[in-house]
């Protein structure tokens, strides 16, 4: 999904795999992320999404980005039910919300 943003004119910064919330609030603080993307392979990493928004929550920057999450298991309820902004079916799905998000046509 990175090369995909990346093609429709997103900056983005990629923290890997296996990243704990720190480094994702650490980011926003520091490069001013205007959406947090989150992707989960499998049920089992799942949690962590919520886990991820909570932080953000408690560290006081959750309203300055928007989350959007996404991932083979991952559906429209679930993130509703995280607190997630938004959910990508597929990639492509995700890059026109990171699009819609950001007011970008």
């Amino acid at each position: 999904m990175a090369s995909l943003l990346e093609g429709s004119g997103f900056e983005v910064i990629d923290l890997g795999a296996d990243v704990p919330p720190e480094k994702f609030i650490e980011a926003v603080r520091e490069k001013g992320a205007q959406i947090v993307c989150l992707s989960a392979l499998l049920t089992v990493t799942m949690p962590s999404m919520k886990t991820t928004i909570e932080a953000l929550k408690r560290a006081g920057v959750r309203e300055q980005v928007r989350v959007l999450v996404g991932g083979a298991p991952v559906t429209q309820q679930y993130a509703d039910d995280i607190g997630a902004d938004g959910y990508g079916e597929s990639a492509t799905n995700a890059v026109a919300m990171a699009r819609r998000m950001c007011g970008v046509k």
